[in-house]
């Protein structure tokens, strides 16, 4: 699964670099991202790009309240097409979920250790994600989101045996793309990412609490 990341890449290379329009003024760096929090995605609508909020935990549209979504962090890539939650969604409601580095636990007990898995060049990349739109019995409307994930690859296999879903930069317009409800197709997109480009350091403790969002999460143990 994936329960933790982070995003504090400046906006303007984040902007220049997923093509989305809408300027976000309350943009901030984010160390230590928690499931219920808002997160920044990219969706297409009339045409372009657009960056958003989304809470992470999907609430679908039949939900009677939303706390289904804190049990719908993340989406198994392999039965999307089949799962009343998420099958929907996969043909209609896609989008990114923008990172650049995210969290997973590895050893058992307290001994576990926390890992930050990244790229080796610390650059942005997207997580494959799945929206919904529910509206709440006040009559207000709420985007959210789920993570699509996969099987590890050889940097993550030791650490954890799932993990996201990051889309290769050439993919990430095709799973965008409103016409396509192929589902077969879209679930060609869903692979382990390039092992070579990536890499893993372990981090203290202080990612564990959701209330620890600060650079010293980031910073390698030891």
């Amino acid at each position: 699964m994936c329960g933790r990341f982070s995003l504090i890449s400046d906006l303007s290379e984040l902007q220049l670099r997923f093509d989305f329009e809408n300027p976000l003024a309350d943009y901030a760096p984010r160390f230590n991202i928690s499931p219920t929090q808002d997160v920044l995605t990219v969706r297409w609508e009339d045409g372009h790009n657009l960056g958003e909020y989304m809470r992470w935990g999907l609430i679908p549209s039949w939900a009677k309240d939303m706390s289904i979504g804190n049990r719908a962090i993340n989406a198994r890539a392999e039965t999307l097409a089949e799962r009343p939650m998420f099958r929907t969604a996969l043909r209609r409601r896609r989008c990114l979920i923008l990172a650049d580095g995210f969290y997973e636990w590895t050893g058992k007990g307290k001994a576990r250790q926390p890992m930050r898995i990244l790229m080796t060049t610390g650059e942005p990349f997207a997580f494959a994600g799945l929206w919904e739109s529910w509206t709440n019995p006040e009559g207000d409307t709420i985007h959210s989101c789920t993570i699509v994930t996969t099987t590890p690859n050889d940097v993550m296999r030791p650490i954890y045996d799932r993990m996201p879903v990051i889309l290769a930069p050439e993919h990430e317009s095709s799973w965008l793309e409103p016409t396509n409800e192929n589902s077969a197709a879209l679930g060609e997109l869903l692979n382990p990412y390039p092992p070579e480009t990536m890499e893993a350091y372990p981090v203290s403790t202080l990612v564990n609490s959701p209330a620890n969002d600060t650079p010293d999460v980031i910073i390698r143990a030891g």
